[in-house]
């Protein structure tokens, strides 16, 4: 069966995998998850991933507090297959008043809402984690 909204699984199995305090979660392998995987590891949201080539996937390792809570509360979908969000470079979101991170998918790559803000570019909302 073909999936719709992949990008929307992968962030699924995250919000499922913090919820259930599991370690790691895997998920089907992709450059845009691949690209999420990155900004999430360098905003903090996760403690690190790996690309499993021979699986055709990809590891993420979930990060926790020492009290054992997630490191992200909202992990959310925007831009969805049945309806597209774009923002320009002026617009993009700041989530909580700039403590979260919106992931836009950008000319230059997947990019964090603040690398796109300093690159001046913008693009397609991804996804909003506070």
């Amino acid at each position: 069966m073909t999936m719709t909204d992949p990008i929307g699984d992968f962030l699924t199995r995250l919000r499922n995998g913090s919820a259930r305090r599991f370690v790691r979660v895997e998920a089907p392998l992709s450059r845009t998850k691949v690209g999420i995987a990155i900004v999430l590891k360098k905003e903090g949201y996760i403690r690190d991933f790996e690309v499993l080539p021979d699986l055709r996937a990809i590891r993420v390792e979930l990060k926790y507090s020492s009290r054992g809570e997630s490191a992200f509360r909202r992990l959310a979908r925007v831009s969805r297959p049945g309806r597209r969000v774009y923002a320009g470079r002026k617009e993009i979101p700041r989530p909580l008043g700039g403590l979260g991170v919106a992931v836009v998918s950008t000319p230059l790559g997947i990019l964090s809402s603040r690398e796109a803000r300093e690159k001046g570019v913008g693009g397609e909302v991804l996804a909003l984690v506070c």
